[in-house]
């Protein structure tokens, strides 16, 4: 049964008013599914209408991505066959991040590799279940790290501000999800928004410039969100990426047509090619 909370993504999606460049990337998109092939994890926190990965390409080749970073869902847990199996169907376009726990076999940590994995993510959100302790950070940073993977911080509210001297002290390249989704009702002189600036200044930390809906006021205007992830191109325009956040799970309320969201780039950036090519090729895709 889905869950009403998540009411899947807007499905009369337009093609962008600016056609995207050659080889740009949605730097942040799910799967979920087919529950059939691929079952949701029995301890899941939500559950989401299906969105196999026919309906990702199917979006991306309305508003013009070839290629992607797929980011494994809690709903599926560390079961990683979805995802497996939409890296293998991208041949070398799609890059994934995984839920690594410290149980993880090393094998296993190879094997996503191999796949196309390129980075953990970390959950500091109630919603997605408790936040991993410092011992299990380790223990995950141990697996990883012999491949060079970067860790992906999912974090909401002053958590960016909380866990700033985390990030600082993991010794990997840290990518934070959705502008770390800072409550902008405290503007943007938040104790948030300055920890994130100055993580960014560090050289180190690339800021994912999704999830407007998310952490707009006053949905369906998105004017403020836009003014941060112009605040935080500005700052570091070689260490921002984008993605639709496709399709959208736990948004409890405002959905947004993901032409629309694909219009917003325009008014963050005047470099798009650095914003969805260059930057995400840096990013994820290095070794190509």
């Amino acid at each position: 049964m889905t869950d009403p909370r998540n009411p899947g993504p807007d499905p009369n999606p337009h093609a962008p008013a600016i056609p995207l460049p050659a080889n740009a990337c949605d730097a942040h998109c799910h799967i979920f599914g087919p529950i059939a092939k691929f079952p949701y994890a029995p301890d899941r926190t939500f559950t989401p209408p299906e969105a196999p990965k026919e309906d990702l390409q199917a979006l991306h080749r309305l508003l013009g991505f070839e290629r992607a970073v797929i980011v494994q869902s809690a709903c599926h847990g560390a079961d990683h066959s979805a995802l497996l199996d939409a890296l293998e169907t991208g041949g070398g376009r799609y890059r994934g991040v995984a839920l690594i726990r410290p149980t993880t076999p090393k094998a296993e940590v190879e094997r996503l590799h191999e796949a196309g994995v390129r980075g953990a993510r970390l959950h500091f959100t109630p919603h997605l279940g408790p936040a991993p302790s410092q011992e299990e950070i380790d223990a995950i940073l141990a697996l990883i790290r012999p491949y060079g993977w970067h860790i992906a911080l999912h974090v909401a509210g002053d958590g960016i501000a909380e866990h700033a001297d985390l990030v600082r002290s993991l010794g990997v390249q840290v990518v934070i999800d959705h502008m770390a989704r800072v409550d902008l009702r405290q503007g943007l002189d938040s104790a948030a928004v300055r920890s994130l600036l100055r993580l960014l200044e560090s050289g180190s930390v690339w800021v994912k410039l999704s999830g407007a809906d998310r952490i707009a006021t006053a949905p369906p205007s998105m004017a403020d969100s836009v003014e941060l992830a112009r605040l935080l191109a500005a700052e570091a325009p070689e260490r921002v990426v984008w993605g639709t956040d496709f399709p959208h799970p736990n948004t409890h309320g405002f959905v947004p047509n993901d032409g629309d969201l694909a219009d917003l780039i325009a008014e963050i950036t005047p470099d798009p090619e650095a914003l969805l090519v260059t930057n995400p090729a840096r990013c994820f895709f290095a070794e190509d």
